[in-house]
């Protein structure tokens, strides 16, 4: 081949070799922003501190089966409180919760938990009615229901999703449009107004941020 050929030929390799690095190291890159964490530090016995967790929990799904802290390890997960007769924000709440369990389909790493706050009521069986008609299938939208003071101790103190005093007593009721994001260490990532579409869309775009950031550490541990 001579010279001019080779000259053509160079500069025809050179931006292909310049696009295969840049999207190369364009996927290497660490997320453009890491989420915060939310809640007051533990302190640890060596004394360090350590982020506010999730505690222990179980409940019932469903399909009469118990959901634990184990039901989602290794998965990231969006938690809300409601109630299936509810007639103001949980029917709004729950549509826009709809664009999040259908924009994440094909994860197996996702879940949504959706708590009653209305467990005398909201029994298995109406649970299941009410998943149904939110077009729910399988187990990536799970809808809890279980000892009301349990329930009510989880929102508040667990999710921070309710700052008013109460012990889940038959007065007490909890009725908040918040939603929380919590990663796969159990740490709080992220609030957002469930009646709000921006604040969705908002919270949807913050779980994609929070698996690429997954996705990053597991290329560098």
């Amino acid at each position: 081949m001579n010279t001019k050929g080779n000259y053509y030929w160079t500069l025809l390799i050179i931006p292909v070799i310049f696009i295969g690095w840049y999207f190369f190291n364009k996927h290497e890159q660490k997320p453009l922003r890491v989420l915060p964490y939310y809640g007051q530090k533990n302190s640890m016995k060596d004394g360090d501190t350590a982020y506010h967790t999730v505690k222990p929990f179980l409940f019932i799904n469903q399909y009469g089966e118990n959901v634990t802290e184990e039901t989602v390890k290794g998965k990231i997960y969006v938690t809300d409180f409601f109630f299936t007769t509810c007639q103001s924000i949980c029917p709004i709440m729950s549509s826009e919760l709809e664009r999040v369990y259908k924009q994440f389909a094909s994860r197996n790493d996702v879940l949504i938990l959706s708590h009653t706050v209305s467990p005398e009521e909201d029994s298995v069986h109406v649970m299941m009615d009410y998943a149904t008609l939110h077009g729910v299938k399988d187990k990536r939208w799970l809808f809890l229901t279980g000892d009301k003071k349990h329930l009510y101790d989880m929102a508040r103190t667990s999710y921070l999703l309710n700052m008013e005093e109460g012990n889940g007593d038959e007065d007490d009721f909890i009725h908040t449009q918040n939603f929380a994001l919590v990663d796969k260490e159990m740490h709080l990532r992220g609030f957002y107004d469930g009646t709000d579409s921006i604040e969705v869309s908002r919270l949807i775009t913050d779980m994609n941020l929070l698996l690429e950031e997954y996705a990053y550490k597991e290329k560098h541990p």
